[in-house]
């Protein structure tokens, strides 16, 4: 086999894709992984794992410096002094923003996998058939019996932490142990649930965690997670996919490779391989293969697509429906409310729980109407103050300074909602050919926004915030809605949804592309709506899923 040959190609290395490479070798192909960015290797590359914020010289936080040079990071928690190095440079990948979007990008071997909050849920038929019902966007093309042995699948290997519920609206997942609630939590969780007749319920976060010994993995309660995990106690390429990957002796890692176009033989109507911009030297290299991947993530994978086979269809491979870059969703964020809990002075937590609790969405269920379409959950939990905050109220110096110092702060209980976001046509992303990044390459421009419906939710989750807790007897309670923008979730889903006619989607139901059968997409683009739980889960499944699809057809030589 030549250098550039093998039989499969996969583009990008985080969550789906390393699934893809860990499903597509230990089916005997042999699979090249391209990716964009640096690599980081397992254990060796954490740099950061083990350093506390006494170790920077500014403990950790960000620097005006930082500010200026990265206008795009500095509106959230990416920019900051300990793994900046792990994020898009806004420098080098700028972007175009017709409409404000927060785009939070990871380039390197493993991406978003090392940086997810590693909330972990399945989506339901009350999901899957939401449009078909309101008549809304298309029909998915799946329903949920389709997916369910293969979330049971990725489950088994990924490591899913939670507990049992029996929620029609949030099906159990094949579950580790679940991480423990507080004190205050065990005794408010009942209280909600009484108060709202058992339609509004907060669990334990279901997360991708392993909580007991998984295949040399396990939690060690450090809660450093996005500084990359030495003992692997969380689910991330680098920890789980790759290195099975690498075990069957048929993966081929290839990082610093910008994939900047699939190859289209017009004549076998299917594509042949890849042209990859090498990101160190600038050096263009071509590879071939029978079936590829793209797990870019969903904007760069759409990306990669419009560059494609333009001189067949001008907007790109896929674009024949009209559809390949529209239906821009994420996850919109930025709702929160908390306040006071008094009457457990005397109890504190162990350890560094990475997790916290989960409230399922209620609204537009179970007889529930409200006047927009879908809902929302939320995620938060208490917590007490940390050690000296009391200190600093009443004391500065002296002895009752020092036993100030001795105790902890009180206990807060806080939560922020995640809104569904509608698919709407209008909401998309198109090349911008006016402006370009380091390696002179055309970047997105995003036109995308929440809309009434949006909008009309999020009162809904400011206020039955407040109203819960206030409820379940948290005290001085307070919230707000800031940020109303896209790209905060840091869910990107959709502009290469799938569906059941080519006329109106990009993929089909098995997630190849109808106009290029052998080229699979399996990101977050195509999904059809974002649903209110956070995606992750839901890739990993229909990843595998996919592969399994595509080996079936490469022997039957249908693809």
């Amino acid at each position: 086999m030549a250098d550039n040959i093998y039989d499969a190609i996969v583009v990008g290395s985080g969550i789906s894709g390393g699934w893809a490479a860990k499903e597509l070798t230990e089916k005997g192909l042999k699979t090249i992984m391209l990716e964009r960015g640096m690599n980081i290797e397992h254990i060796k590359d954490y740099t950061e794992a083990t350093k506390e914020p006494w170790d920077y010289p500014h403990r950790g936080q960000r620097t005006q410096e930082m500010i200026k040079d990265f206008p795009h990071l500095k509106r959230d928690y990416p920019l900051n002094e300990r793994n900046l190095s792990w994020w898009a440079n806004d420098k080098d990948s700028p972007y175009t923003e017709i409409k404000r979007f927060d785009w939070f990008r990871g380039y390197h071997v493993g991406g978003r996998s090392l940086l997810w909050g590693r909330q972990t849920y399945r989506l339901s038929d009350m999901y899957f058939e939401e449009n078909a019902k309101e008549g809304w966007a298309i029909d998915w093309p799946v329903r949920y019996k389709d997916i369910e042995p293969w979330y049971d699948y990725v489950e088994k290997i990924a490591g899913v932490s939670g507990s049992k519920e029996g929620l029609p609206e949030l099906p159990d997942s094949q579950f580790l142990p679940p991480m423990d609630m507080n004190v205050v939590e065990k005794d408010l969780a009942p209280r909600l649930k009484k108060l709202y007749n058992g339609n509004r319920k907060m669990i334990i976060g279901r997360c991708g965690h392993a909580t007991v010994p998984l295949q040399g993995r396990q939690c060690q309660y450090r809660d450093k997670c996005w500084y990359g995990c030495p003992f692997g106690g969380y689910f991330s390429t680098q920890s789980v996919t790759l290195p099975a990957a690498m075990k069957t002796g048929n993966l081929t890692l290839r990082p610093w490779s910008i994939v900047t176009k699939v190859l289209y033989d017009k004549d076998k109507k299917k594509a042949i391989g890849v042209e990859v911009l090498d990101g160190e030297t600038n050096k263009t290299y071509t590879y071939y293969a029978k079936v590829i991947f793209l797990n870019a993530s969903t904007f760069n994978s759409t990306w990669i697509l419009m560059n494609s086979a333009t001189d067949i269809w001008p907007d790109g491979l896929g674009s024949s429906s009209g559809e390949l870059g529209h239906n821009v969703m994420d996850h919109h964020l930025n709702v929160y409310a908390g306040g006071t809990i008094d009457g457990y002075e005397d109890k504190y937590v162990y350890g560094r729980r990475a997790n916290g609790i989960y409230i399922p969405r209620y609204r537009n269920f179970f007889g529930d109407k409200r006047d927009y379409r879908r809902g929302f959950g939320y995620q938060g939990g208490a917590s007490r103050g940390g050690y000296g905050s009391a200190a600093g109220e009443e004391y500065t110096i002296g002895a009752g300074f020092k036993e100030a110092a001795s105790e902890p702060g009180g206990w807060h209980f806080g939560m922020g909602g995640f809104g569904e976001t509608l698919p709407y046509h209008e909401n998309k992303i198109t090349l911008d050919k006016t402006v370009k990044d380091k390696w002179g390459l055309n970047v997105l421009a995003f036109d995308a926004e929440l809309k009434d419906n949006e909008l009309k939710m999020r009162k809904d989750m400011l206020e039955d915030a407040k109203e819960m807790l206030e409820a379940i007897g948290v005290k001085n309670v307070q919230g707000g809605d800031t940020n109303p923008y896209l790209g905060r979730g840091i869910h990107e889903m959709g502009t290469a949804r799938m569906g059941a006619d080519p006329k109106t989607s990009v993929l089909n139901k098995w997630n190849q592309v109808w106009d290029a059968p052998n080229v699979f997409v399996t990101d977050g683009s195509f999904m059809t709506s974002a649903a209110c739980q956070n995606p992750s889960l839901t890739y990993m499944a229909f990843t595998a899923r996919a592969v399994d699809h595509a080996v079936s057809e490469l022997k039957k030589g249908n693809i």
